[in-house]
């Protein structure tokens, strides 16, 4: 087995990485960095981010106020003690993207042009048309280009951990194109591998957000947290997923029934007003928006597609030059993949599982509870989201604490030697032979007959509304496939580009990410943000005003604690929007 010895391993290549790599390059150009990465990192799914970054740039808006969306919005389950340092530094990394070349979108008179978005009271949201996450990305890719203390291992797939001495010391990965596996040694390692949303069936994530960096860090004994906390963008394409950005009811777009009828005016989220609007209306929070399709559903006064249920999305009044200026992707994806043109005609959209709020427990400085990891982005939890993201803060999240993970990660590097390379190589033996033992097993299950299992049960039990029932069912189901994963079958034995081999992989990381949503869900017996409970429909401060923690057990199901979330300076109140509603 191959040895690399470097000072900080970086897992992922995303926004993140890429951010938390430049950081360390640029702070200490004499630590050596290791960038690994299961695709080319213009492939990680920071670049289908569309809409923007949220940061105070504007004279009408301020800290306080972002402060007061993102904590009201994430129905106080979010660190208080986060959210200020987060809310304070993003318009520094927004401005700091801007002077490495991201082609933010401008006004009139030059300035950065903001646009609105869900559940923020004023416009705070930068964008770049709507292609805001590929043009982050491109920035931040060109900008690591520059420095010679980064190396890449693009196509590397990581498994797990090294752990010595409850310390992380390193990591184990396959070279996709050799199939060799290469232990990295470290002293310290940054994870940043984004999301799981591929638990679920229908989702707006790229193929690659499985979950890895949560099931890694997670089966080396720390914990996830809010894992519970699954967001639906009220947006997606039907029968694709793919998204439409909030920024296209940003700009005035307007969500109707098939009677034509705003129908969330029903909701608590104001009254129709005519655009500019000062109600909430379509620019509610994400989680209030997915809820009502749904209640329309019942009803029956959503529109039928071939690909189900759906509303409508209505930007024919915005007009075709400002279409083609503010939302261009939107127009390019609704031609082809409904073969509608939104100049003309409404888009079909649905609510989509989006984004993972729980993931990797972290501190503000992005440190987990495992000396020698840290962790920024969607795969961790600091927590800034709570129990449902603000549109457009994730963009900037990832700068904030890629960057802190950066300098919490030469902190520690500095202060620390490396593990010892004996038991390094002991681990990766470990690791090695239970690869082996995948291309040895003669088993009688098939990954993609038990892939389609959990994502049904994601989806019946797990998502937009929930019951006692639904996530008994849902757990008993996702234990016993746990089970039956260890007689999984691998049908191409070949070690050069194994695709089937990672997809197993990838499916063991999902099963275990997916059981600690299922069993923290129901555990958490109220309703709050994305987490509903037609069984207990009420928020509940005085037993549940606090996070859940996911800790591994060999047994069948995870370990569910708790913790209390910090609060500073806001306290529960109820979330109001557009004047008026619970």
């Amino acid at each position: 087995m191959d040895v690399i010895v470097t000072d900080i391993a970086i897992v992922g290549a995303g926004g993140a990485g890429l951010r938390a790599a430049i950081e360390v390059a640029e702070q200490n150009p004499s630590l050596k960095i290791a960038l690994i990465s299961k695709v080319f990192p213009m492939r990680s799914h920071t670049v289908a981010a569309e809409g923007g970054a949220a940061g105070v740039v504007k004279p009408n808006d301020s800290f306080d106020l972002h402060f007061d969306d993102t904590v009201s919005g994430g129905d106080w389950l979010c660190d208080q003690d986060a959210v200020d340092l987060f809310v304070r530094a993003a318009p520094e990394e927004l401005t700091r993207m801007e002077h490495w070349g991201c082609p933010w979108s401008r006004d009139a008179d030059g300035r950065v042009a903001v646009r609105a978005f869900g559940g923020m009271k004023t416009e705070r949201t930068w964008y770049a048309a709507d292609k805001s996450g590929f043009h982050m990305l491109h920035t931040l890719f060109q900008t690591s280009l520059k420095y010679p203390s980064i190396t890449r291992y693009d196509e590397f797939y990581s498994t797990e951990l090294l752990v010595e001495e409850k310390r992380c010391t390193g990591l184990v990965a396959i070279e996709l194109r050799s199939g060799k596996l290469v232990a990295f040694r470290a002293k310290a390692v940054i994870l940043a591998t984004g999301g799981a949303g591929r638990v679920f069936p229908f989702t707006t994530n790229g193929a690659i957000k499985t979950g890895d960096g949560m099931a890694m860090a997670y089966r080396a004994g720390v914990p996830l947290k809010d894992m519970e906390f699954v967001q639906y963008h009220p947006t997606g394409l039907p029968g694709t997923g793919i998204l439409i950005t909030e920024g296209a009811r940003g700009e005035g777009g307007l969500l109707t029934n098939r009677d034509g009828y705003r129908y969330l005016q029903d909701y608590g989220l104001g009254p129709p007003d005519p655009w500019p609007r000062n109600k909430a209306m379509e620019l509610g929070p994400r989680d209030r928006l997915s809820q009502a399709f749904w209640h329309e559903q019942q009803k029956g006064r959503t529109v039928e597609t071939p690909f189900g249920d759906a509303v409508n999305l209505d930007i024919r009044h915005l007009g075709e030059k400002k279409i083609d200026e503010r939302l261009p992707m939107v127009r390019e994806l609704a031609i082809s993949y409904v073969g509608i043109d939104p100049v003309h005609a409404p888009i079909p959209v649905r609510p989509v599982v989006h984004y993972t709020m729980g993931g990797i427990d972290t501190d503000i400085d992005a440190a987990t509870p495992l000396p020698g990891l840290f962790a920024a982005g969607e795969c961790a939890c600091v927590s800034i989201n709570g129990a449902n993201r603000l549109g457009s803060n994730s963009l900037a999240e990832i700068l904030v604490f890629g960057a802190r993970a950066g300098r919490s990660a030469i902190a520690f590097a500095q202060a620390n030697p490396h593990g010892s390379e004996r038991a390094a190589k002991a681990r990766a033996d470990e690791a090695q032979a239970k690869i082996r033992a995948l291309f040895l097993n003669d088993g009688t299950e098939s990954a993609p007959a038990l892939r389609r299992a959990m994502n049904e049960t994601m989806e019946s039990g797990v998502g937009i509304f929930r019951t006692e029932e639904s996530l008994q069912q849902s757990c008993a189901v996702l234990a016993d496939l746990r089970t039956r994963f260890a007689q999984v079958r691998l049908e191409d034995r070949s070690n050069v580009f194994n695709t089937d081999l990672v997809q197993v992989l990838e499916l063991g990381a999902m099963l275990d990410v997916a059981q600690t949503m299922a069993e923290a869900a129901l555990t958490r017996t109220e309703s709050r943000g994305s987490h509903q409970r037609l069984d207990y429909p009420k928020r509940d401060d005085e037993d549940f005003l606090a996070h859940s923690i996911a800790s591994y057990s060999s047994g069948e199901r995870p370990a569910i604690g708790s913790r209390n979330v910090v609060i500073t300076r806001s306290r529960p109140g109820e979330r109001i929007y557009g004047g008026g509603g619970s």
